[in-house]
């Protein structure tokens, strides 16, 4: 039996990982050096996708992979709470 793919996991599927990347670092930069509770809210919103992609590729990752995320998640989160605070 074939597994139906969403539209969406397709289209992360076939997005350029360095474009990727590239903008995923402009945001955490901006989100860093944008003083106060604004800058903790846009690192929570970003470690909440993160935690939506994370939860969607969970099945097919390595168990060193996941670990990896987890601990940047953890300190994209431990940072975004300190800006908060």
């Amino acid at each position: 039996m074939q597994r139906t793919q969403s539209p969406l996991l397709g289209r992360l599927a076939r997005a350029n990982p360095t474009t990727v990347f590239l903008v995923t670092l402009v945001l955490v930069l901006v989100a860093l050096f944008t003083p106060g509770v604004a800058g903790g809210v846009l690192l929570l919103a970003l470690a909440a996708a993160l935690v939506a992609l994370l939860a969607t590729t969970w099945p097919v990752q390595a168990p060193q992979t996941r670990l990896v995320r987890l601990l940047m998640l953890t300190l994209l989160v431990a940072v975004a709470l300190v800006k908060l605070l």
